[in-house]
């Protein structure tokens, strides 16, 4: 049935061709010659000021380039693109790529630091890379990754991932993933539906939205408020379509049919009991009786219905327009009227806007501090806003032919809003990504000021990653209307009276698809008009700035993901999991850094929040990394991501690589070969012949006066998945699977959030925050703390390997480290100690060496630095 009427619609709009190319839709296929690149591509990226991360073949290599006449949209276009690699994250060689939210990992996120409160946003935006293969291992990861939580947050994934679909068409991916979106609705059902209501419950926190107005009218103003929100049952329909769309594609009709009917009564029970005639406007409905401060609220009330402020007319929050961001709602029903409040200063516009909740609510509330969902410009349900916005301005489909999914037309009549409103919005999301003048985004921030204050700080949201902006363009300003089968539909928002506009190398079914607006036709040689090329041949035209719809057949698959793949690049070099190897030491590490950060799969070059390794304080005049892969690997890429402060911290002067060849140090690859370039700010490439390597080790030599310093090294090959770490080797005294009643760790004291004792002799090390495994004496009240391994027996002992964690704030590496065993009765000082470093650092192995003992117990003692406590992520102890 879908191919027969995309079919049928393909052959409609080509039907159009010869009657006119005048009209509001129009076909107009023209003689397909070929076309240089529209854009400059490392033009537009030097017109920009603001990079931290110079890696140009790579922007070159993934993303659609853009410019615009809005000096603030094109900035922020590419400014949004730099910050998703500050976010991108290579988490496993069975993983694949994920994304932080978070430039840092924190303790309540998902392995690898992801979170699924913004998962949608970032799927949404990393569609449009060139190759398909991140948003894909990211899906998979929320569902076969140990230890992600896809229903920690509201989120819409199934969409997203149709989304993607739309994008970079794979039915054996999608259908593939089919029964994991399929498991995960159906945890979401067990928990959070409720069959009496007909709606989904989910609390203003966990929905991403702390201190919301209605959890503060309870008695837990941040968790509180359990209700069925707009935005968490937009997101179930959505998922509910998703998944119907993706069962159809996999022939399973009976599946499709029970979905659809989940998306029609969730949507029935939506506007039915969350629309207010009155206020003209979708609020949520408390789940339960409520009742703080001497006032009551009643259950299935909506916001302001009851409870202290009954009567209001106000409780508007942008959440109420989150049913658009999908296409959710009947067009008949009037509830178009809503929009009126998002252009209307005494509601939701503001200059940095739009506020999060109308400015004469009786709760609006302005703080400089987290998380205030009260009154804020939040980007999150900005994005959402202008997704939301856009689809309305495209509210109606063609009666004559129906499809799965829609074609809009332009603005009903109806509507409160109109395009000029998306564009003027679209401009203040844009000048909002600002901070001292520089491109910048944290979690929330003042409206009417653009201030960040409170929202931001080391950390906490500094380049942060919970919206999406460069989808807003490609498919708001420029128009790309993403649809499966036969038909480019491209409705652009942006003015007419703009003199240029131009997306240039979209990657779009397996296809580069480029569209411009030239008014005056000087700019792109293609003369004055609207025009659409596909793989470099024009295809299109108009000489109005309207709805084009353009037959189009897919090209090949862009990149196969991996998923069954014989051979997949993999990153051999990183180490998330706390595996014994790829295990890295160097031969100075500055206190401060750490060497985990250079294997972590993440890479950035600012000081803060820092993300790196450094040589700083170093006497040498050059510096060694070794990392040691623990068996041959197959390496053919070494990529090393240089750090330049233009200070203390430069790139080096010259690198040597040499890899370990049975006794001794060799050079890596011909003697011709080099490493370029040796710069900071983007990584150097060294390229060779596919060689066994075991151990590698990189050699700097220092540019004085400063010092070298790296945020990533990786080190890419060919292999197969599943992926098997190497072992670690035998003779770890210390070392308890959690299988044994020996070895056994105790301390004089264990932090109360998970720190035990136990994690510090498991064989896992992790410096990064997440996931928790280590041992610290955080609000201990001790000048000296201590951790003791009790062996169960007499054992040999003759050096001990202290991992220390160091989160440089309330866990830093001690000032001193002493070493007892315990004999006749009674702990002893071991004699001799020889520590490297000399002063315990954290982030890294530290190593004391000893004349060997007998003993049946270790004793660790730290003494704390300051009011910092200490901890370690895992102790060896060896017999040599």
């Amino acid at each position: 049935m879908q191919t027969y009427f995309l079919t049928t619609l393909r052959l409609l709009f080509i039907s159009l061709v010869s009657v006119t190319c005048s009209a509001t839709v129009v076909s107009c296929a023209v003689a397909q010659t070929e076309q240089p690149s529209i854009l400059n591509k490392q033009k537009q990226l030097d017109s920009q000021t603001f990079w931290d991360n110079r890696d140009w073949d790579w922007y070159q290599d993934h993303i659609p380039f853009f410019e615009c006449p809005d000096a603030d949209i094109t900035t922020t276009y590419y400014y949004r693109w730099e910050l998703l690699t500050k976010h991108l994250t290579y988490a496993s060689p069975n993983t694949g790529y994920t994304f932080t939210e978070f430039i840092d990992r924190p303790f309540w996120s998902g392995a690898y630091g992801a979170i699924s409160c913004p998962a949608g946003h970032q799927l949404y935006e990393a569609r449009w890379l060139r190759q398909p293969r991140v948003a894909r291992d990211y899906l998979r990861y929320y569902f076969r990754t140990p230890g992600a939580q896809p229903r920690n947050y509201s989120t819409w994934l199934a969409d997203s991932a149709w989304a993607l679909h739309l994008v970079h068409p794979d039915r054996e991916f999608i259908v593939d993933l089919l029964p994991d979106l399929v498991k995960n609705y159906e945890g979401w059902e067990a928990r959070h539906f409720a069959p009496s209501v007909g709606l989904f419950w989910q609390t203003g926190h966990d929905d991403g939205m702390e201190f919301n107005i209605n959890s503060r009218q309870t008695k837990d103003i941040l968790r509180g408020a359990p209700s069925y929100r707009p935005s968490f049952n937009a997101y179930m329909w959505a998922d509910a379509i998703a998944i119907a769309n993706i069962a159809k594609l996999s022939g399973d009709d009976d599946l499709a049919e029970t979905f659809e009917e989940k998306a029609a009564k969730l949507k029935s029970k939506m506007q039915e009991l969350l629309w207010d005639k009155k206020r003209k406007f979708f609020f949520p409905a408390y789940r339960d009786n409520e009742e703080a401060d001497g006032h009551r609220i009643a259950a299935l009330s909506r916001t302001y219905e009851s409870g202290k402020y009954a009567g209001d007319m106000h409780g508007r929050e942008l959440i109420g327009y989150v049913p658009w961001q999908f296409n959710m709602l009947d067009n008949d029903k009037g509830f178009e009227v809503a929009w009126a409040k998002l252009i209307t200063r005494d509601a939701f516009k503001a200059e940095f806007g739009p506020t999060t909740v109308e400015r004469h609510d009786p709760m609006f509330l302005l703080k400089d501090s987290c998380c205030w969902w009260s009154g804020q410009s939040w980007p999150y349900a900005t994005a959402q806003t202008l997704k939301a916005l856009a689809n309305v301005l495209r509210a109606d489909q063609p009666d004559s032919v129906k499809l799965p999914v829609k074609l809009p037309v332009k603005l009903p009549v109806k509507a409160a809003v109109k395009a000029a409103d998306y564009v003027e919005l679209l401009q203040t999301f844009a000048k909002s990504h600002r901070k001292e003048g520089r491109p910048y985004l944290a979690e929330a921030l003042h409206p009417d000021t653009g201030s960040f204050k409170g929202h931001d700080g080391y950390n906490h949201s500094e380049h942060y990653f919970h919206s999406s902006f460069c989808d807003l363009v490609i498919t708001g300003l420029v128009g790309i209307q993403e649809q499966p089968g036969e038909l480019l539909v491209i409705d652009p928002l942006a003015p007419a009276t703009w003199d240029y506009f131009a997306l240039d190398d979209l990657p779009y079914h397996g296809r580069s698809v480029s569209v411009v607006w030239d008014r005056e036709g000087d700019r792109y040689s293609f003369g004055p008009g609207l025009h659409v090329t596909i793989d470099g041949k024009q295809v299109a035209t108009s000489r109005e700035l309207q709805r084009i719809m353009v037959p189009f057949a897919d090209g090949e698959p862009n990149e196969n993901s991996g998923d069954n793949a014989d051979q997949v690049r993999i990153n051999y070099a990183v180490n998330n999991d706390g595996d014994y190897f790829p295990r890295v030491s160097a031969s100075y590490v500055s206190p401060g850094t750490s060497l985990a950060k250079i294997n972590d799969g993440n890479y950035w070059y600012h000081k803060d929040p820092p993300n790196r390794w450094t040589s700083t304080r170093s006497s040498n005049s050059e510096d060694w990394i070794e990392v040691d892969l623990g068996a041959k690997r197959k390496i053919d890429t070494l990529k090393l991501y240089f750090l330049d402060d233009t200070e203390q911290i430069v790139a080096p002067q010259s690198v040597n690589i040499e890899t370990w060849d049975n006794a001794e140090w060799k050079p890596l690859g011909d003697a011709g070969r080099s490493l370029a370039p040796i710069v900071g700010h983007r990584p150097s490439v060294l390229t060779f012949p596919e060689t066994g390597v075991e151990r590698f080790r990189v050699t700097l030599k220092h540019a004085d006066p400063g010092r070298s310093g790296l945020t990533e090294i990786e080190a890419w090959g060919s292999g197969s998945l599943p992926f098997t770490p190497s072992p670690p080797p035998t003779g770890n005294l210390a070392f308890n699977r959690g299988d044994n009643e020996f070895p056994k760790a105790t301390a004089s004291y264990s932090d109360r959030f998970g720190g035990k004792p136990m994690s510090a002799i498991d064989g896992k090390i992790i410096y990064l925050p997440t996931p928790m495994n280590r041992w610290t004496s955080y609000e201990s009240t001790n000048e000296v703390d201590w951790l003791d391994i009790d062996f169960g027996k007499a054992v040999t002992m003759g050096r001990v390997e202290l991992h220390i964690y160091d989160d440089r704030g309330g866990v830093q590496a001690p000032t001193e480290i002493q070493l007892q065993s315990f004999e006749d009765d009674d702990w002893k000082d071991i004699a001799d100690q020889q520590a490297v470093p000399a002063k315990p650092v954290g982030g890294t192995m530290n190593t004391i060496k000893f004349p060997k003992v007998t003993t049946t117990k270790l004793r660790i003692l730290f003494t704390n630095k300051d009011k910092a406590r200490s901890g370690v992520t895992e102790v060896e102890v060896w017999e040599d």
